[in-house]
């Protein structure tokens, strides 16, 4: 028999044998629901049937082969105790261990393939099978009649399912995505109401706006990490407009690095263009907020998808394999536990998806995914930071922020937030349901957005959409340090964030916000309106990442100052070490500007240790706001903090004077007086003379024409008269010109016969 022969044979064997499979099995129901509430209480009433002929894509999504010892084993994965503490799975062992059967994959393909169906995406490792084929085809296979609904609330029609789905297999399946399209996948971000007035921001985008840096700026605070070698992953339900992330950069001033690379999980379209109607806003802040966190990522991929499921499996089962993923989109499944194996496999494999947590306040109606216990959720909160560019000065709860608990969906509490100190009379959480958010960001409205291929926004758009992916890019920065310190990534955070937020070292770690609601009260600790906070510079990083290798970090107290001109003040720098690190670190200031000199006394600290930083303002220095960068350095180690100056006192201006003040000068002759400038406020500027007001016969010189930078000093000025000048007094106006300041004097000239 020749090779080809017995390949064919072969491959008729296996199709008979799935056949027989399929054949020998009894209707098996799903472990996830499908049927809409609304359908089975007649608030959504029918209106007809799909065509038959109308073709359709759905997603049958195989169960976890052993989700007891999954979440077994996920419990040992994140207890510090254990043996097994943080030894997360690669996407093949996870498929091999707890992910479908090659023989249960093989006969879901086969069962579509038997009933008509095409194969059009979909893997193992991803728990998928992407089928495609008519409506009545669909209804024969899976044992349901797709029926048509009207929705009174948001008055459209949608169709579903008329009872749950079961298939002719010898095992049950977990779900399939695409039996209705009840509902419609949301964006976090909302724009600002005409009636409210846009929030003050000192920001380094138009119109004083925040750009990504300047949460990078006020969260992080360093330049040392920038997400070298990590990738991110971002969720997203249409396609995006590279030119508009262009945009973005070109108008910021800055340079973008990363690579950004849109995915297709299931066939939908990575190109989102305004005029054939797809709005890209949501994907393109996403990308500007995560890659102005960590600048230094090398790709950001954007996946795209119709289906939760498709996406999620996308996402958790790619190469190469993004630890930090991001999610600004709610969308709601018929049942409620839907994704979990998702975000279940995400968090053993180290990866660590963060979801906004919505934009209405306190949780009146499902926001799913943000309520579910495998997601960190993310809430948001209005920022102020000291200067463009410059560190985090207070923050406050954002109204509208999302945060509370929805017990319709029942979603139990989780183990991390039964811990004693974090459900309290105060914060008002559920001892029952999961609360949210876990941790926060800024979400006001004071971001400058690019999209849609027309003109940018400044200060217009807010939302927890913005807050999620900050803290993706966040975590990249703790992912970078733990790969260079050869620790594993923190992967699901919650575990280790609510021991660390019930800690000592939680002030380091974490902006507690106390002040503000979102209908749920700011408290000190935990709270249903910002969770344990924002992150605070590096503390967060280093207790996440439990940093080994010896380092050092720097903080500024004050780390803002103001000096008047001619006076000093002086900031505290502390040195912070890890690791047992005792190495000299030197100081050294930049940035300061002309007329201020910077000192430290010692000019040196070893390990950890203080050193008073002296500011002296010159009285010559001009009136400002400026960015003082303290550097320590020691051996290869360099790490900065920023001191915000404000400098006060007189404007740079000058004064101009003649003397003497009337001169007399016959016909055919000249007299002259002396123009004197007197310089204040740190004038540092060249001053053109000019005359005007002369009369017929009359000319005016100056020697020199200016008075050079910085401006003090004189020019004699010569009147010239000829037997035309007319006699008697005339006024001459002396203007001085320079640095954008003008001012005048005047000079009485008597002409005699």
């Amino acid at each position: 028999m020749n090779r080809r022969l017995s390949v064919i044979l072969l491959t008729v064997v296996a199709m008979v044998l799935g056949a027989n499979v399929v054949c020998q099995a009894q209707p098996q129901s799903l472990l996830t629901r499908h049927v809409r509430e609304v359908t089975v209480n007649g608030q959504a009433k029918s209106v007809g049937r799909l065509p038959a002929k109308q073709s359709m894509q759905i997603d049958v999504v195989l169960p976890l082969r052993d989700k007891t010892g999954l979440e077994s084993f996920l419990q040992e994965l994140y207890d510090p105790s254990s043996p097994f503490y943080r030894n997360f799975l690669t996407v093949q062992e996870f498929t091999e261990r707890y992910g479908p059967s090659q023989e249960n994959y093989d006969a879901v393909v086969n069962f579509a393939k038997a009933n008509g169906l095409a194969v059009i995406g979909g893997s193992r490792d991803a728990m998928d099978v992407q089928l495609k084929g008519s409506v009545a085809t669909i209804e024969t296979a899976f044992h349901v009649t797709l029926g048509l609904y009207h929705d009174p609330i948001e008055n459209r029609d949608f169709y579903a399912p008329n009872q749950e789905p079961t298939v002719d297999l010898p095992f049950q399946l977990w779900h399939i995505s695409g039996l209705d399209n009840y509902s419609i996948p949301k964006t976090t971000f909302v724009r600002r109401a005409a009636n409210i007035k846009p929030p003050a921001s000192i920001g380094s985008c138009p119109s004083e706006s925040f750009c990504g840096s300047d949460m990078r700026a006020a969260y992080y605070g360093g330049t040392s990490l920038t997400g070298s070698g990590q990738n991110i992953g971002l969720l997203e339900y249409y396609g995006f407009d590279i030119a508009d992330v262009n945009t973005y950069y070109t108008n910021a001033h800055q340079t973008r690095t990363a690579a950004v690379t849109g995915i297709s999980t299931d066939g939908t379209s990575l190109t989102c263009l305004y005029r054939q109607g797809c709005d890209d806003t949501e994907q393109t802040l996403d990308i500007t907020q995560a890659l102005g966190m960590a600048p230094g990522v090398t790709t950001l991929y954007v996946y795209v998808g119709s289906s939760d499921t498709a996406l999620l499996g996308g996402m958790s089962s790619d190469s190469p394999l993004p630890l930090q993923l991001s999610s600004s989109w709610t969308w709601t499944p018929a049942d409620p536990k839907t994704d979990d194996p998702f975000f279940e496999r995400m968090a053993a494999q180290g990866q660590t998806i963060f979801q906004a947590a919505g934009d209405s306040g306190n949780w009146k109606s499902s926001t799913y995914p943000s309520e579910d216990a495998n997601v960190i959720c993310v809430g948001g909160t209005d920022l102020e930071t000291s200067s463009a560019g410059g560190p985090w000065k207070s923050e406050t709860v954002w109204v509208d922020g999302g945060g509370g608990y929805y017990a319709p969906d029942d979603i139990l509490i989780p183990s991390w937030q039964q811990l004693s100190g974090v459900i309290t009379s105060a914060n008002e959480g559920s001892t029952v349901y999961r609360n949210g958010p876990d941790v926060s960001a800024n979400a006001n409205f004071t971001f400058y957005v690019c999209a849609d291929q027309t003109s940018c926004t400044a200060n217009e758009y807010g939302g927890t959409s913005f807050a999620a992916p900050m803290w993706a890019g966040y975590i990249a920065l703790a992912n970078q340090q733990a790969a260079a310190n050869g620790d594993s990534a923190p992967g699901f955070i919650n575990p280790t964030i609510y021991p660390l937020g019930l800690g000592s070292g939680y002030d380091t770690d974490f902006h507690d916000i106390t002040s503000g609601s979102n209908g749920f009260p700011a408290t000190v600790g935990y709270d249903l309106a910002s969770g344990w906070g924002s992150p605070n510079l590096a503390g967060l990083i280093n207790a996440l990442t439990g940093k080994s290798t010896s380092g050092f970090s720097l903080s500024a107290s004050p780390s803002s100052l103001t000096i008047e001109q001619g006076n000093s003040g002086t900031s505290t720098i502390t040195s912070s070490v890890t690791g047992g690190f005792d190495g000299i670190i030197s100081l050294s200031a930049t940035g300061q500007p002309t007329g201020v000199t910077v000192g430290f006394n010692p000019t040196s600290i070893t390990g950890a240790g203080t050193s008073t930083m002296t500011i002296t303002v010159g009285s010559s220095t001009a009136p400002g706001t400026y960015n003082i960068s303290v550097m320590g350095t020691s051996g290869g180690i360099t790490e900065t903090t920023t001191v915000a100056l404000t400098v006060t006192g007189t404007a740079p201006n000058f004064t101009i004077s003649v003397s003497p003040t009337s001169i007399t000068v016959a016909r055919n002759s000249s007299g002259t007086a002396t123009v004197t400038t007197t310089i204040s406020g740190g004038f540092n500027s060249a001053i053109a003379l000019s005359a005007s007001g002369e009369g017929t016969g009359v000319t005016v010189q100056f020697n020199p024409t200016s008075i050079p930078a910085p401006g003090s000093g004189t020019s004699t000025v010569t009147v010239q008269a000829n037997n035309r000048a007319r006699t008697g007094d005339q006024t001459i106006t002396i203007k001085g010109t320079g640095g954008g300041v003008t001012h005048t004097t005047t000079l009485i000239v008597d002409i005699e016969r």
